[in-house]
């Protein structure tokens, strides 16, 4: 079987909150891996996130298949969180395929417990709503996991989200939003603009597996609920100080393939402002 290959997509930034004269902080987000595997081990998936020197591992869900019999792609996304946790601190928000697993226990049995039980032993930190503050010479980040319900992956239609409902959602886990640079992990771009509205400096999103097919930068064909065109379908969003990072994936499944659209690591920078 020839051996899949990713990109990198990179893109620095600047920030107000961050320490003036403090040295640039980096971050590595890995999303939708579904079990792919780069070279024997990910190997090389390991070697560029080591040569990128992060401080931290983001992740952004669906690092695996919701599917009874793909317990082997399951060991793959273990045994790479595991390595990774063993350099870096690892942050990890659900995807879909996580929490379908997670809540429907009675089809699932315990597969998705046993596979979290094995990254918090490691130190994987699995963000269920919740957050986690990471000091690097003096700035303060404030990562936030952001778990939604079901029904806002319902095919072809589902609910608007608010930013009240995020808030709901995250039962009070807002920091000092002044002083702390906010980032919200959070699995399905089609809520951009409610993730903006409710205020965090960087949003990292994954799902869309860059629309299948990908036009450009920031368009692509499709989205998983079968909307065409998606808005916040791949790449990079501005608003104002606000910035939104979707990426276009690590694997894919059910539809085994991508044109003009490779899958991604992302190499995020921040720096202090000028």
């Amino acid at each position: 079987m020839k051996t899949p290959k990713f990109c990198l997509e990179t893109y620095t930034f600047q920030s107000k909150k961050m320490i003036p004269g403090s040295r640039p902080v980096r971050f590595c987000f890995l999303s939708d891996l579904h079990g792919t595997e780069f070279a024997g081990e990910n190997r090389s998936l390991l070697r560029a996130i080591a040569s990128f020197k992060p401080d931290g591992i983001l992740v952004g869900g669906d690092m695996i298949v919701g599917k009874l019999h793909f317990g082997q792609g399951m060991r793959v996304s273990l045994e790479l969180l595991q390595r990774l946790a063993e350099n870096y601190p690892v942050w990890y928000a659900l995807g879909n395929h996580e929490h379908r697993m997670m809540t429907n226990t009675e089809f699932y049995g315990s597969r998705y417990m046993d596979y979290e039980r094995e990254l918090v032993s490691c130190g994987v930190r699995m963000l269920h709503n919740e957050s986690e503050t990471f000091d690097v010479e003096g700035t303060s980040f404030r990562i936030y996991g952001l778990e939604l319900e079901q029904s806002f992956y319902k095919k072809p239609l589902s609910p608007r989200l608010t930013a009240e409902h995020i808030t709901e959602l995250l039962q009070g886990e807002r920091g000092d939003t002044k002083r702390e640079f906010e980032i919200l992990l959070a699995h399905n771009p089609k809520y951009g603009q409610a993730y903006f509205d409710w205020g965090a400096d960087l949003i990292l999103s994954g799902h869309y597996h860059g629309g299948l097919m990908r036009f450009s930068r920031r368009h692509g064909l499709i989205s998983p609920q079968f909307w065409p065109f998606p808005r916040y379908c791949c790449g990079d969003f501005i608003r104002g100080d606000q910035r939104m990072l979707v990426s276009a994936g690590l694997g894919e499944h059910t539809l085994p393939f991508r044109i003009h659209n490779p899958r991604v690591l992302l190499e995020v920078t921040l720096c202090a402002a000028d």
